[in-house]
Parts: structure tokens; C-alpha cells; sequence
């Protein structure tokens, strides 16, 4: 039902779009709530007081904070539907470091690129880079990360391709350029109804992202 079901988010948030991909795969309806993150909901501190952050996903009336986490909750909770997670315990524990690897790799790093000074750009360019090639050496010929089937590390980095253009115009290159593999995988997951739903138009990112360097003087 969605009034037990509640996503605090905010809509560029690549890591909130994990959350709302999942639900979406699963076809799985729920309440959501648009967070002012320089005006923090009473809801968004009560339920994630530690770190005070999106998303969370209330179910019930409990919260489950972060991202990952969030998708794999789901994953089990409605475990009647496709899964996200192979049954087999090696290939779960394959794409959760995966998973993991595209926090570090791609999302800090990514964070360095548009939200760090011009100095740092370069070199956050260089480990993106890297990174990506590396996803995309595991991706191989496969249509999907999971294989023939969209899954856990699917929607744990088709997110961030919203933000590659920020990434792009910031660092003067192109992803399609060293990966395009990558790129044809990211358009096959942008196929998806639960996918083309459920993420930002790279535009308003990148016109977030240039408001936020100018009010910060980063460039």
C-alpha cells in the first residue's frame, strides 16, 4: 500500500534514483516526498538522524538510509518478483562489491568533479576514467551487469550516466570517447520504463551544478 511506503528524496540525487528504479522494477507503489536539502524536513531528521541524508525509505513506519542498502531491502522485501541479487552466494557477493566499487569509484569521485576546485578536476578526471573502464572490462559483451537480466549493479550505477554530461562539460571529454560500451549499456538501460522514469534529465543537473560552482566561487 503506499501510505506504508514513504521515499524522501530529492530528485537529482543519483543515489535517490537508485531507490526509485528498484520500486519502479518492481512495480511497487509508494508516497513520495520532494526534500528542500538546505531546509531539512522534521521526517528526513527524525528518521535519519545520524547522517541526515536522502534517501530513506520509510516502510511501516521504519527507515532504511542509504542507497544500497535500500535497494537490497527491497530486493527481499517483495522477493516475489524479479530479483536484483543472484541466488548464488559468490555471484550476491560479486555484485554487492561491484556495487560498492561504484560508491567509491564513481560517486565520490564523480563528487570530486562537480563539486570540486578546477585544480582537482583533472585528476578526479583521470580516476573516473579509470574506474569506468573497469565497470566496463566487468560489463564485457553482456547486455546487462547481471547478465541478461537488469540487477543490482545495473541500478547501482546506470544513475550517475544522468550526471556524465555534468562530468563531461567540467572536465572537457567524453565518456563514449573511452568507454562505449559503457554508453551502449546505459542506452539500453535507459529503455526501461522503470529507468527513463525514475532519473534526472542530465540538463538540470548540469544547471544545478553550474549554480552551485558560482554560488560557491569553485571555478
Amino acid at each position: 500500500m503506499a501510505e506504508e511506503l514513504i521515499l524522501l528524496d530529492e530528485w537529482l540525487s543519483m543515489f535517490g534514483m537508485r531507490a526509485r528504479i528498484a520500486l519502479a522494477e518492481k512495480g511497487i507503489k509508494y508516497e513520495y516526498k520532494e526534500e528542500d536539502l538546505e531546509n531539512k524536513s522534521q521526517m528526513l531528521l527524525e528518521m535519519n538522524p545520524i547522517h541526515k541524508k536522502i534517501p530513506v525509505l520509510i516502510h511501516k513506519g521504519k527507515p532504511i538510509c542509504e542507497s544500497i542498502i535500500i535497494v537490497e531491502y527491497i530486493d527481499e522485501v517483495w522477493n516475489d518478483r524479479v530479483p536484483f541479487l543472484p541466488l548464488d552466494p559468490y555471484q550476491r557477493a560479486q555484485a554487492k562489491f561491484w556495487a560498492d566499487f561504484v560508491n567509491k569509484k564513481v560517486g565520490d569521485v564523480g563528487g570530486r568533479i562537480w563539486a570540486g576546485k578546477r585544480d582537482e578536476i583533472e585528476v578526479a578526471k583521470k580516476e573516473l576514467i579509470e574506474a569506468l573502464k573497469e565497470l566496463e572490462n566487468v560489463l564485457g559483451d553482456k547486455p546487462y551487469f547481471g547478465g541478461d537480466t537488469f540487477g543490482f549493479v545495473d541500478i547501482a550505477l546506470i544513475p550517475f550516466y544522468s550526471w556524465f554530461y555534468t562530468y563531461e562539460q567540467l572536465g572537457n571529454f567524453k565518456v563514449e570517447a573511452e568507454c562505449d560500451k559503457l554508453i551502449a549499456w546505459a542506452k539500453r538501460c535507459k529503455e526501461r520504463e522503470s529507468v527513463s522514469k525514475s532519473v534526472a534529465d542530465e540538463k538540470e543537473a548540469y544547471e544545478y551544478v553550474v549554480n552551485y560552482r558560482k554560488r560557491f566561487q569553485l571555478d
